[in-house]
């Protein structure tokens, strides 16, 4: 078969094969009579293992040593194409994640863009300080795509950069709840605590409604900041999250004070009286546990909780008496 025709039943042109023959990759089996090139079957069925292996990622100079080499084993070279192919579209995932952003910025003109691409590339800097500044520049009425903000607070472990971070995001609209949550999926503890630290301070029913899923949270440092911000918000479902830090210790002092705000109508208070009455309750509950426990009967108004006190007034510890029966004498001044 001419050179022709092999050009078109391969697909490959004629220049392409003169290149391979010139490589030494194919090289026709014969000539006619007028000196041209002439393919083989076997010729035809050596153009297509390459034009595969071509359509692999490898190159010429690896195709021949594949085709030609008896003793040539293809899995590392292989295993190197896998690596080269996951960097490359890594790479090309995480340029069109900066076009998208630029993009969500509206720019106007090519300062704009450029303005863009450096709050991007000091939001990802080594320095606290860059980071900073390029989370507080919205302050200047510049704009910081939401969804690199995002990314970054999810990310942030310095706590003056973290901050500033979700004040940004606070500032950014009614996008940055459903961004957030995306870190309440990751496998990471930590960046599930972040996630929840910036919705809490995220207005809205958005941020409440993810605040609130996270108490489910297998994580017991996060399910606490959940409980923190949904007290402030007045969620009474996480009542029993903030008995639980109480009970252990854990930001007792803020718990103790999102009951206190929690308790503000009288269902409610009687709620959170009655749980930490159940607590007391408990045959393992320890005095210093006691001791939290009637702090923060303090902050909860209501006949249950002042039956609480009375109660631990006479308690067998000395301490835990004495603070139960000071907490009365401010409670009967008031």
């Amino acid at each position: 078969m001419l050179i022709g025709e092999v050009a078109r039943r391969s697909g490959v042109s004629a220049r392409m094969l003169r290149h391979y023959e010139s490589l030494g990759l194919v090289r026709p089996s014969g000539r006619t009579g007028s000196g041209y090139r002439e393919y083989s079957a076997q010729d035809i069925r050596r153009i297509f293992h390459i034009e595969s292996l071509r359509s692999l990622g490898l190159s010429l100079r690896e195709i021949g040593r594949a085709l030609d080499d008896p003793g040539f084993t293809p899995s590392a070279l292989v295993g190197d194409l896998i690596r080269k192919t996951r960097d490359r579209i890594a790479a090309e995932t995480e340029l069109l994640t900066r076009l998208r952003r630029i993009d969500a910025a509206d720019p106007t003109d090519w300062e704009d863009v450029l303005q863009v691409v450096a709050l991007l590339q000091a939001l990802g800097s080594q320095s606290a300080d860059a980071r900073q500044r390029a989370a507080l520049s919205s302050a200047d009425g510049v704009p910081v795509p939401v969804e690199a903000l995002a990314e970054a607070a999810l990310s942030e472990t310095e706590p003056n950069v973290a901050g500033a971070l979700r004040w940004a995001l606070a500032q950014s609209g009614d996008r940055g709840p459903a961004l957030l949550a995306k870190g309440l999926g990751s496998p990471v503890a930590a960046v599930r605590k972040r996630a929840v630290q910036s919705l809490a301070e995220m207005p809205g029913g958005e941020a409440t409604t993810h605040l609130w899923n996270a108490l489910m949270d297998p994580d017991v440092g996060v399910r606490g900041y959940a409980a923190l911000a949904l007290g402030t918000r007045g969620v009474a479902e996480a009542v029993p999250t903030l008995i639980d830090m109480i009970v252990a210790g854990r930001n007792d002092t803020d718990a103790a004070d999102a009951l206190s705000s929690l308790a503000s109508d009288t269902a409610t208070a009687d709620h959170i009286a009655t749980g930490i009455v159940d607590r007391l309750a408990h045959d393992t509950t320890e005095t210093p546990v006691r001791g939290r426990l009637a702090q923060a009967l303090a902050g909860i108004p209501g006949a249950t909780s002042s039956r609480a006190l009375v109660e631990l007034s006479h308690d067998e510890d000395r301490a835990v008496a004495l603070t139960a029966a000071y907490l009365l004498q401010l409670r009967d001044a008031r």
